[in-house]
Parts: C-alpha cells; sequence; structure tokens
C-alpha cells in the first residue's frame, strides 16, 4: 500500500482595518500562497480579495470575496455587522474573486439591494440562480446612504471585464476600483508606503491584465477625472493606494497612453461568461500588446452592432473566440456584424474556448479566407482544460499576429536611421548564447547574444530580452534559466535550428540534444559552458527589458575552448 501523499494547506487568514477612511472598513482575504492567477500568469508575492463596509444611515457592502474564503470571510462580515442590517450590496464586477461568495451573503441579507451595471446584473442571474432585488446604474448616477456618503458610479468597461464599474464616495473621497490600479501582493502592509517593493508586481500586473485595454482604461480616468478629489484608491487586490496615488494612477495613464497610441489595432473579440473565452483572450492579448501593436477587446455577448461595425473598420487584424453555437443571440448577432464588416486587408485569427457548445471554427475559418483574409496564426483548438501550455500557446500566437501586422512599420523605422551611426554601434562585439527555460509543463530558448556579467557579489550577470521574445514571459522575477554559452567553431548547426521561426507552442527542442539542468530547464549538451541562474530584477528599456539574475551554479566541459564571437555590422538589429 503507497501512502497518499501529504496535502499543503495553503496559508489563508483575514485582516480588518475599521477606519480606512469615514465610517469605511476594509476585509482584506490574504491568500499567502497563491502562485498563479487567471490568465495563468505567475505570482511572486500571492495576492489579496478585498472587501468593503460603508456605513452611512444606510449600509453598503462593496464586493466580496473568493469562496476558498467563505467560512473566514463570513465570520469576519458577521463580526463587523449583522448582515440582516445591510442594504446594498454594490458590484464592482462578477468575476469569480470578488462574487464568489455574493450568493452567501444574499442568504444572510436577502433584503440587500443589488446594485450594478447592466451587465454584471444579467452575469448575476446565472451567477446567484434566485431572485435578487437589483439597482441599476450607469455612469455619473448616485446613491445617498445617508450622513453625507453619496455615492457616484463611474463606467469602467473591459477593467478587466465588460461589467466593470467604479465607485467614488463623496465623503470619504474614496474611489473603489476593484481591479484596476490593484496588485497581485500579498503583505500586512494596508498601504502602499513601500513604492519601490510593490513597483514590479504593479506594472507586471498591469501588462498582464490592463495594457489589452488601454484605451478602455483611458476612457474610465477620463470619467475618473470629472470626479472631485481622491485621497484613496480602494483596489480589489494587493495594497489601498493612499500614499502615492497620484504617482501610481499616473503610470496607468503614462502606459496606457504609450500603448493606445500605436498606429496598428487588433480587435480581439470573446464571449464573457463562456468556457474560457475570456481568459485566453487576455493571454492573446498580450502578446499581441508585447510588439507594440494596439488592442481593443470588445464582449460579443454585451457589444453593441455599431460599436463592433466601427471596430471592425479601424483594426488591422481581428482575434475571434468562438461563441456558444446555442443560445447566445446577442453573441451570434455580433458575429453577423464582423462578418458584414470585414475587408481582404485584414488579417485574422480564430481560437476556441473549451465551453462545451463553442461555434465550429472550420467553417468560419473557410469564410474568412473566402474573403481573402491572411490568417495571422492557425487556428487555436482547445480540447481540454487550458493549462500553462495552452496558454502560453495562445501568447506566442499573439506574439506572431502582432509581429506581422508590424513588419512593414519595422522596416520604415529601421530605414529612418543614421547609417553612419548604426554602423558604428554594430561595431560592439559580444558572445554568441543560447537561453533555455521550463516552467511546469512549458518550456522555450532564444539566441542570445546581448549578455554581460555585472556583479561580483553574488554573481550575477543581465541579460537584454525583447519585448516580442516568446521566452520572455518565462523570465519573471523569481523564474530560473540556463546560459547556454556557445564554442567558437561549434555553433552554426544550433545557431540555425534557434534562428528558426517556430509556430506559436512548437517544440523549440525537437532533434537537439539535452538534458534538465537541476533548475528543471534543459542543459545543451553541444554548448561550451553553462549558467544556471534565477531572476532578480527586471528593467524596462524601451523595445526591451534587461534582466538581472544571480548565478547558481555553472559548468565548462571544454577548458580549452573559446566563447563564439557575435560580429555585426550594425547596430539595428542582431
Amino acid at each position: 500500500m503507497v501512502a497518499a501523499a501529504p496535502q499543503i494547506q495553503k496559508r489563508l487568514t483575514m485582516q480588518v482595518e475599521p477606519d480606512i477612511a469615514a465610517d469605511t472598513t476594509v476585509m482584506r482575504s490574504l491568500d499567502w500562497d497563491r502562485d498563479r492567477f487567471d490568465i495563468e500568469f505567475g505570482l511572486q508575492n500571492g495576492t489579496t480579495y478585498n472587501s468593503f463596509l460603508i456605513r452611512g444611515d444606510k449600509i453598503a457592502l462593496v464586493d466580496t470575496s473568493h469562496a476558498k474564503f467563505r467560512e473566514l470571510y463570513l465570520d469576519i462580515l458577521k463580526g463587523q455587522i449583522d448582515p440582516a442590517t445591510i442594504d446594498y450590496l454594490v458590484i464592482s464586477h462578477t468575476e469569480p474573486d470578488h462574487s464568489g461568495l455574493v450568493r452567501d451573503v444574499l442568504e444572510l441579507a436577502p433584503q440587500a439591494i443589488v446594485v450594478g451595471a447592466k451587465v454584471a446584473l444579467a452575469f448575476l442571474d446565472d451567477l446567484v440562480h434566485q431572485p435578487f432585488e437589483r439597482l441599476q446604474v450607469k455612469n455619473g448616477d448616485q446613491l445617498d446612504l445617508g450622513n453625507g456618503h453619496v455615492l457616484e458610479f463611474v463606467n469602467a468597461p473591459n477593467l478587466h471585464w465588460p461589467d466593470t464599474i467604479f465607485t467614488y464616495d463623496h465623503k470619504s473621497q474614496v474611489l473603489f476600483t476593484c481591479d484596476a490600479f490593484g496588485l497581485h501582493y500579498c503583505s500586512d502592509d494596508l498601504y502602499d508606503e513601500d513604492l519601490a517593493a510593490i513597483s514590479p508586481d504593479f506594472r507586471f500586473y498591469y501588462e498582464c491584465l490592463m495594457a489589452p485595454n488601454a484605451r478602455s482604461v483611458l476612457s474610465a480616468m477620463k470619467r475618473m477625472d470629472a470626479l472631485p478629489e481622491v485621497t484613496t484608491v480602494a483596489t480589489g487586490h494587493g495594497p489601498l493606494l493612499r500614499h502615492n496615488v497620484g504617482e501610481l494612477t499616473g503610470r496607468y495613464r503614462r502606459w496606457s497612453q504609450e500603448k493606445s497610441q500605436a498606429e496598428t489595432l487588433v480587435a480581439v473579440f470573446y464571449t464573457s461568461d463562456y468556457g474560457y473565452s475570456d481568459r485566453l483572450s487576455q493571454a492573446i492579448a498580450r502578446g499581441i500588446t508585447k510588439t507594440g501593436v494596439a488592442v481593443e477587446m470588445m464582449d460579443l455577448r454585451s457589444a453593441d452592432p455599431q460599436e463592433v461595425n466601427e471596430l471592425v473598420g479601424r483594426a488591422r487584424g481581428l482575434a475571434i473566440g468562438m461563441p456558444p453555437a446555442t443560445g447566445a443571440k446577442e453573441a451570434q448577432a455580433a458575429l453577423g456584424t464582423i462578418l458584414a464588416a470585414v475587408s481582404n486587408r485584414q488579417a485574422v485569427g480564430l481560437f476556441e474556448s473549451y465551453g462545451g457548445d463553442d461555434e465550429p471554427i472550420d467553417p468560419l475559418t473557410a469564410s474568412l479566407q473566402d474573403l481573402d483574409l491572411r490568417l495571422a496564426f492557425d487556428p487555436i483548438r482547445v480540447k481540454d482544460t487550458p493549462d500553462e501550455a495552452t496558454y502560453q500557446l495562445c501568447d506566442e500566437a499573439g506574439i506572431d499576429f502582432g509581429q506581422l501586422l508590424g513588419q512593414a512599420k519595422k522596416l520604415k523605422k529601421l530605414k529612418s536611421l543614421n547609417a553612419e551611426m548604426e554602423k558604428a554601434l554594430g561595431r560592439i562585439s559580444s558572445g554568441l548564447y543560447i537561453i533555455t527555460a521550463q516552467k511546469g509543463d512549458v518550456s522555450s530558448a532564444m539566441l542570445a547574444s546581448w549578455v554581460s556579467q555585472a556583479s561580483f557579489k553574488p554573481l550575477g550577470l543581465t541579460v537584454a530580452v525583447a519585448k516580442d521574445r516568446a521566452i520572455e514571459s518565462l523570465m519573471q522575477v523569481g523564474d530560473t534559466f540556463v546560459l547556454n554559452i556557445l564554442e567558437e567553431g561549434n555553433y552554426a548547426s544550433l545557431m540555425k535550428h534557434f534562428l528558426k521561426r517556430f509556430p506559436p507552442g512548437g517544440d523549440r527542442f525537437a532533434g537537439i540534444r539535452t538534458r534538465p539542468a537541476n533548475n528543471g530547464s534543459p542543459l545543451l549538451g553541444d554548448a561550451l559552458a553553462y549558467l544556471e541562474c534565477t531572476v532578480t530584477s527586471r528593467m524596462e528599456v524601451s523595445d526591451h527589458w534587461v534582466v538581472y539574475c544571480t548565478i547558481d551554479e555553472g559548468k565548462v566541459s571544454d577548458p580549452d575552448g573559446m566563447t563564439a564571437v557575435h560580429h555585426r555590422k550594425v547596430g539595428t538589429y542582431y
């Protein structure tokens, strides 16, 4: 008899602060050990799910928590207030990490009126499966709780679900933003005092969730500008913003302006609350934005036909997630509008969402090809529950899509550079290396030359990684990889192999002799030497990330061998 492996209990705790503002309490669910989230991007510091109580003459609860916190959260809620006295339950959006306990709260507070956007209330019908009192709100609507607490609602669709609203309390000057301006960072620190500590996770969170919705970010921030002063941003994840509100919201504005100013746009269509459509579309969108191409996402369920037509008209490319074949009239109508509006100047990519009733992908592919649209990537067919490899496939498909559309612009930019300057820059020589990485079931590799030792204590080096490299997602802080150093006179075959363009999800190590390193990444059998590395920090520099890592171990296979040297004629390409 084989003993079952012991299950590791993940650490879940609660934190309550009754006075974040006048008559306002935060209840934070601290998920210390969560290492994966949403579109399957890795978490280095866990996360939190933040819920708020506002006590005026009437009482409002803003958002709930994740279902894994059911007992802990409900006990805390009962300790703070008799649920039967809750008058309003404000739903910022219906994603389960914030609305996972709505049904439980309504069982304790059946008299509560649920407040939300039109789309959110429709989603809740499917989530709660019981009648409830409701109040539909739109941008600029107000709800008076008494004692000066007037709540004003701000439309913020696609941040990052189509049903998102912000809530501003005129008395406390607190803006409740759910996902926007948040970060996956679990700590006992209630506020954002340590800006340096939270900044990497704040940027990573933006890139994963908000960058594909940059135009929606700017639209929401324009509506925010009409509000009185905001002294605290009460986020749904991570610490609340109080000490650096201007700085951190300013970063959102700046980053989003940079993303939205891209000349080329891809429209990404998905079906909210169906299969894994939202997560797969987010992964594709993230890959596209890595290439400097803008993305605008639209939910087929709630899309207005005129808006669909206008977006298709502006877009150079379309990524379409298959809606359900039955029971979704709005999504089917939107799909028909897309087909009527497309033109042969556009590229398209299609993906299934594993919803169980997906519209067949082949007839639509054939229809689009008959219209002379280019396929940006082969249709993605999701036959099982998406895993890390699936999301990496979507990310790489998005990168290929963006690179396809950005080729002409890139060539134009290269031609505009100073010829003598680029020739001089090209005279900086470097070694030749292949970086290999493995995380779970996902592996990747890239040929590199911009590698340099950066420190003695600890031993460390830097690697410059282009933002649109597939391996970039495997080189986040805390990740490990192997730097394979190529040998002069024995590198041509490896260089040729890893310079190939691999299809999304393609096996980069097929036919290559490898063995696993201690950190799990592949070691190349024909490498002169190798170094096993751990990513410590990243710095953004225009179109690259400069990745600093510490060296854990290494070995040379031939002490007399010399490192291959990469000589370039110009400095505008590798």
